[in-house]
């Protein structure tokens, strides 16, 4: 086989649509047609060794490289071209030539087995430019809308750091109003305090007297109770009639126990009661008020039934019909009865405790209260609005603090949340707070990490967002979440899942990530040189 018939012949389109013949071996890249020229001996791509240009793709490997056989299988590492003319230019391992499948789309690995191969680089190399055609379009669009979205960014920013401003200014006139209000609130309360306490203190020594007065008439009523014989003295024999003043609860009230109530004396005059009864008023018990059974508790458990005599016949069927048609006539007129006035209601006597009640209060005490109370809700009102604006003011502090990118084209994501609906769970991204898991049919959600940092490579670390320390795993680690960034249009969640235990990944599109196109349009012949 000579050198001419190893020959490639190939055309070259240039800028003016000019066929140009330019020869060269086959399975040589135009890029290295220089080391190939026929009139010369070959020299090894490696330098290992020269050869006469008629041993190139002879079938048979001389160089170590494998660069003396760019378009045989003769050498285990050798390379082929394929110019795929109109789609993008490849290598394959030479291994591939001639072995009957169809590597390159320009069909040249499969000149010599046969094998019947279609062009098809035309047909792909459209495909690809309608794609690269896409994408360039919605670099182009999406690049558009960061612009925008910088241009808001930069002015959103500059109208919260005036806000902040005019707040802190607010800020610190609403300071001086509530220390202002705070001494009028101060000011008010004390003559307050002091009217309230001089209520009380009157309220108090009034509720002494009553109860002083009460002590007095039972104390008279008891001397009298206690007088049987109604000759003006109580006596040891007459004391000693009520058990209930007995001293150590034996049952039995002595004489000798009298006595010592008595201070002694054999009897007392109403005039000497007083150091007595002092002595029996918290057990006696007066005889006009006799004291009452104490209820008996039934247990829960048990159920009352009816007694019944076991002697007594069964009530009679007829009986029971008799006094059923009574109870039904009874109702009747009960009813016939319902327009007449109703029974009169008895008013409830005054408790003990509303007897212990304190009165209202006077007008000028009330007054003071009323105009206390005004001072207190002012104060109040005045020190809530400025826990309002401080909340405000940190708020918007710690939005002005976070990294929104270079041109803050990431700000408008911010108190924002973006989902993803798939067959078992909805996913949801806040950017710049947290994601979550939530199951679709029902049941808790799972925090899938909080915000952590940007996370991209060196050249771009926008590209990346790192959630971590979330909800741990059962005997796992916390859950995280990857969230990787590429141009779109939209701001969107296209994708989620799960490469690794409790390790989340989720492909998110914004037209914050799009970069400006550039300027050159992709040759109509593929990406690299022929």
């Amino acid at each position: 086989m000579t050198c001419l018939h190893l020959l490639l012949t190939l055309v070259f389109a240039v800028s003016l649509g000019t066929p140009v013949e330019i020869q060269r071996p086959r399975g040589v890249p135009l890029t290295k047609k220089q080391f190939y020229e026929e009139s010369k001996p070959f020299t090894c791509l490696d330098g290992s060794r020269t050869i006469p240009f008629d041993r190139v793709n002879d079938d048979y490997c001389d160089c170590k490289d494998g660069s003396d056989e760019p378009g045989t299988a003769a050498c285990p590492n050798g390379s082929f071209h394929c110019t795929n003319a109109g789609y993008r230019p490849m290598f394959i391992p030479s291994s591939r030539i001639n072995d009957g499948i169809c590597d390159c789309c320009d069909t040249t690995d499969e000149y010599n087995s046969g094998a019947k191969c279609e062009n098809t680089c035309k047909e792909l190399g459209r495909k690809e430019r309608e794609v690269l055609q896409k994408m360039a379009e919605i670099t182009k669009e999406g690049f558009l809308l960061k612009q925008q979205l910088i241009e808001e960014a930069k002015k959103g920013r500059e109208e919260k750091q005036g806000k902040v401003t005019d707040m802190q200014e607010n800020k610190k006139q609403l300071e001086e109003k509530v220390e202002a209000l705070r001494t009028v609130k101060e000011a008010a309360e004390q003559p307050e305090k002091e009217a309230k306490e001089r209520h009380l203190k009157a309220w108090e020594e009034q509720k002494a007297a009553i109860r002083l007065e009460k002590d007095k008439a039972k104390m008279a009523e008891a001397f009298l109770e206690l007088d049987d014989n109604s000759d003006g003295f109580v006596s040891v024999s007459e004391l000693q009639s009520h058990a209930e003043l007995d001293p150590d609860a034996d049952g039995t009230l002595t004489e000798t126990e009298v006595q010592g109530l008595m201070g002694g004396a054999a009897q007392v005059d109403t005039s000497t009661f007083e150091s007595v009864w002092t002595n029996i008023k918290d057990k006696y018990h007066s005889e006009s008020q006799p004291e009452e059974p104490a209820p008996v508790e039934t247990p829960p458990d048990e159920v009352k039934e009816p007694a019944v005599d076991n002697d007594s016949e069964p009530y009679p069927e007829d009986d029971i019909s008799e006094e059923d048609d009574e109870d039904e006539d009874d109702e009747d007129d009960y009813h016939e009865d319902d327009d007449k006035a109703p029974p009169t209601v008895k008013t409830p006597e005054k408790s003990h405790e509303d007897e212990e009640a304190m009165p209202p209060y006077d007008p000028d005490t009330q007054a003071l209260i009323e105009a206390a109370q005004k001072a207190r809700d002012d104060f109040e009102d005045s020190e809530k609005a400025l826990r309002v604006m401080d909340d405000q003011i940190r708020n918007i502090e710690k939005e002005l603090s976070f990294d929104f990118g270079p041109d803050a084209e990431f700000t408008y994501m911010y108190s924002q949340c973006y989902e993803l609906s798939t067959s078992e769970y909805i996913y949801r991204l806040c950017p710049f707070n947290r994601v979550s898991q939530k199951p679709k049919y029902g049941g808790s959600e799972t925090n899938l990490g909080i915000w952590g940092s940007w996370s991209g490579p060196e050249n771009n670390k926008y590209l990346v967002m790192k959630y971590e320390h979330g909800t741990g795993c059962w005997q796992g680690p916390n859950r995280s979440t990857t969230v990787k960034l590429t141009c779109g249009k939209e701001t969107v969640v296209t994708s989620t899942s799960e490469p690794s235990r409790c390790e989340y990944l989720m492909e998110f599109t914004t037209p914050a990530v799009c970069q400006e196109p550039a300027n050159t349009e992709p040759s109509p012949h593929g990406h690299e040189e022929l």
